[in-house]
Formats: C-alpha cells, structure tokens, sequence
C-alpha cells in the first residue's frame, strides 16, 4: 500500500513551516507533526520580533517585501544597502578568527532571493521603524543592517507561512510528540509518536529545534552556570529531535558551547509567554544597554556596553550577565535617554527602581554593592568625552571606569530622575546541532547522506559560532527549510 505522505515534518516554527511550503509547492504530499496543541504551535518563532536579516545592495530591492510599500515614511527612509559581503564581514566577526562555514556562505548567498520567494507565498514584511531607526536631518536611516520584520512580528510571520502552507494543500496535526525515527536498512521511513504510532513517509524534516528547554541537556553542553537560565522561547525545544538524530547516525556539529543568550529581565517568567500580546512578547528583553551602564553585584561593569551596535552584541552580553555574581546585572539610565529606551522598558510589567539621586537608585537595588557602584559611576562620569551623542552611527563618545572602556554612545548620568533594571540572562537557541549537506540533508560520522533524513532550523549546525548578527536566526530557518523541503520533495 502507497505512503499516504510524501514528507513528513516534525516542527511548526519558522524553519518547518518554511520547509512545508517548498514541500508542497513541488507537489509532495506533507504532514506536519507538532508537539504541542494549536495554542502554542510555533515553536521559537511566536516569540521573537518577527526581524529577518539579508543581503540587498539598494532600498529598490526591499520594495517587492514590504506588506505596505505606499507608506509615506517608506520615501524618506534611508534604508542604506547591506551586501553578501558585509553579511559575511559581520558573521566573520563571531567566529574567532575561522573562516566563514559552509552554512554560512549558505545563509548569505540565498538569503535574499528566500526572502523574495517567501513574499510570492503571501509573507510580506514591514521596516523596524521603532527599533532600528533614529530620525536625522528629515530622513529616517536604519542602521546594522537590519531593515525589515514580519508583518505582525513573530506572530505575524508563524500565521502568514502556516496560511501559505496550508494553501498548498499541507496537513498539521497537533498534540503529536515525536519520539524517534523509524529507521530500515540505514533509511529513514518515518516516525514513531508518543501516542504509540507510527507514520510513515518517504522523507522525513526534523525541524523541531534546539535543546535550550532542557536543563539538563544546557549544563552537559553548555556549562553549569546555564542550569538558572531563563528561556525566552517555547517549553517544547527539548532536544528531542537532535537526540533521535544523533540516535540515527546524525554528525554532531556546531558550537555546543554557544547560543543566542539576551539580557532580560531578572523577574521574568522562566519561559517565554504567549498570553501577552504578540507586540509585548519580548517586553522581557532588556537591549537598550548600550544607552547607559550595567554593573553587577559587586558594583562592577564587566562589558563594554558601547562596542558596536546592540545588534551584534545583545546575542553576546545574556551570556555575560550569566556569567556575573548571583546571575544579576542592572543597567542604569538617566532622563535624557528614557525617549530613545525600546518599549519593553516602559511597559506595566516592567521592573525597575527609580530616585533623583544616584546613592539613592543605588540603594534601591538589593543586592548590589551600592558604594562600589557609585564608586564606577563616578569614575565613568568623570571620564565621559565631550563630543557630540548620535545613536545613528559608531559615534566614537567614549569613557571608561577601572580601565573598562565604553566605546561609543557615552554620556554623563546626570540628569535626574535615575532608573535601574535588574537583569538577568535569557536563552534565545542554541548553535550546536547536525551537520546537513548543501540540501540540508543529514550527515553521518563519514560525511555521507543519511537517506530520508533532513534538518533544517535550529537544529543545523555551523551557522552561528560565538555569536550571532541579530534577525540571521530567521533567515536561517527559512534558507535551510526551504532546501529541506525542497530535496525532501524531489526524494519522494
């Protein structure tokens, strides 16, 4: 009797439903298995702010992925260009000196014409108007090379793929955990389920994500300090499909000791939540640090919170903050920069002390060694150069306390009231997975294809070493899916 499925897909974030749309535009039959129900379907991708990084060499080229191109603002914005080679400059810049991978040149060469093939499915996006841009002399200019979002965020872009897959004739079942692979003469044929069944398939796509979820699978790979972390994401990234993967044959690859780690806050729930509105999802994350100072306990700064644009540092400094006393950091502000913090720092829920005095903020702060800290504030104060602030490019405003140099964006903390938010560190992913060919096909220990087995998402490794150039995780999912789904298709 005939499979009644082609491809099968466990996952129904970004990467799976990307995946599902290639599937089944080249006429497979594809099924989807999620773990969880309808309500929290989605993997990661609900829960981020939809941004999605790509080479393009002039604003023309965003023009035919924006969801409202005749917005008035979109005239006076100058969205700059972003080349593969800066793309590749930027990635190079978290590798430590390697060269790029295999999957990065993957990720860059094809990340602008997936975005395009994306758009012609129906997913269309908006320019990150609020949170990266600044207005100057009339124009609106973008910066970091980050230009555009989903429409409707993370939210937006989990209901337009789902739509577009669903539209070609895709099938979803939810409250279908996966449990391992159905594996005969070396091939993979399908699945088996927590339910007891097994389905099966030509092909199979895992593209379940990583194992940020799974505490124990973070401290054997990561290391012990990332026990307490928070998950900014779903519950569900448990591992399961790496470890059926690795079960299977699968390669491990990747840098199981990195992952996209953000400061967030420290009250924050220990996943990320749903129930709140998808625009206020990420009022957890607390990025605008390069606006101010962060001390830890012992009233210390311990980054350079001015290196470089926070999208090339936020991934970087989650780690850090885990790295401090107690786990805690507080990032301080003064009144002239509250306009320019991103919105999660003025929502209900936010948790933060305020005082006109710094002593007073500072005591405030439990657990902080509140002289020291006045002590680094002092010293930072002092030192703060007396050149022009703009937060629109690499301004050279630096300063500095015990030697610690801020980079760019300094300025006095003097102008009353102070604000302090208690922070701790947030996990987005993690970077180690399988190695995949060039077809997001899985690899074995020998380098040779496992048949019928594909990955793509967070469970591909390679992609991201020490580091990760915010809105690439994205477009990650949406290159490599969209060659799982493609060669999964072809296969059947």
């Amino acid at each position: 009797m005939q499979n009644p499925w082609d491809v099968i897909i466990v996952g129904t974030g970004n990467a799976a439903l990307t995946a599902g749309i290639a599937a089944c535009e080249k006429g497979a039959r594809v099924l989807m298995l999620e773990k969880a129900g309808a309500d929290m379907a989605g993997g990661n991708t609900k829960y981020t702010a939809g941004a999605m990084r790509f080479a393009y060499d002039s604003s023309d080229a965003l023009l035919p992925l924006l969801a409202n191109p005749e917005d008035p603002r979109v005239a006076r914005a100058d969205f700059g260009t972003y080349t593969q080679d800066k793309f590749k400059t930027d990635l190079l810049g978290f590798n430590d000196g390697a060269p790029l991978t295999p999957e990065q040149e993957i990720l860059v060469t094809q990340s602008y014409d997936t975005m395009v093939w994306l758009a012609g499915h129906g997913v269309t996006y908006d320019p990150i108007w609020a949170r990266q841009s600044f207005e100057k002399d009339g124009k609106i200019i973008f910066w970091g090379g980050l230009t555009l979002a989903a429409e409707n965020e993370g939210v937006g872009l989990f209901d337009m793929e789902l739509a577009a897959f669903e539209r070609l004739g895709g099938v979803v079942e939810y409250g279908a955990e996966f449990t391992d692979l159905v594996v005969k003469d070396g091939a993979v044929q399908g699945v088996t389920l927590a339910d007891g069944r097994t389905v099966l398939a030509a092909s199979v796509i895992l593209a379940c994500g990583g194992f940020e979820s799974n505490a124990d699978m973070r401290v054997d790979l990561i290391g012990p300090e990332w026990k307490a972390a928070k998950v900014r994401g779903t519950p569900h990234n448990t591992g399961d499909g790496l470890q059926a993967a690795w079960r299977a044959g699968a390669q491990k690859y990747g840098r199981f000791d990195g992952c996209h780690a953000t400061p967030m806050d420290y009250f924050m729930k220990d996943f990320g939540n749903l129930d709140i509105p998808h625009g206020e999802r990420k009022n957890y994350r607390k990025i605008s640090y390069f606006l101010g100072v962060m001390v830890n306990e012992k009233g210390q700064r311990f980054v350079d919170e001015g290196i470089d644009f926070r999208n090339y540092t936020y991934a970087q400094f989650g780690r850090a903050v885990l790295q401090q006393p107690g786990q805690r950091a507080w990032q301080i502000f003064d009144a002239k920069v509250f306009d320019l913090l991103y919105a999660e720092y003025r929502f209900d829920d936010a948790h933060f002390v305020e005082s006109d005095t710094l002593p007073g903020l500072l005591a405030q702060c439990d657990g902080l060694d509140a002289e020291a800290a006045l002590a680094t504030l002092e010293d930072y104060n002092a030192s703060v150069q007396d050149t022009a602030f703009d937060p629109t490019i690499k301004d050279g405003k630096a300063a500095k306390s015990a030697g610690l140099a801020k980079s760019n964006w300094a300025q006095k903390l003097d102008q009353t009231p102070f604000r302090a938010f208690p922070v701790t560190g947030g996990i987005t992913f993690t970077y180690g997975g399988v190695k995949v060919s060039d077809q997001a096909q899985v690899l074995d220990q020998n380098g040779d294809e496992i048949p019928g087995l594909f990955a793509c998402g967070e469970m591909v490794g390679g992609v991201f070493l020490n580091g990760y150039p915010g809105g690439s995780g994205l477009t990650s999912g949406a290159v490599f899916g969209r060659l799982a789904g493609q060669a999964a298709a072809q296969l059947a």
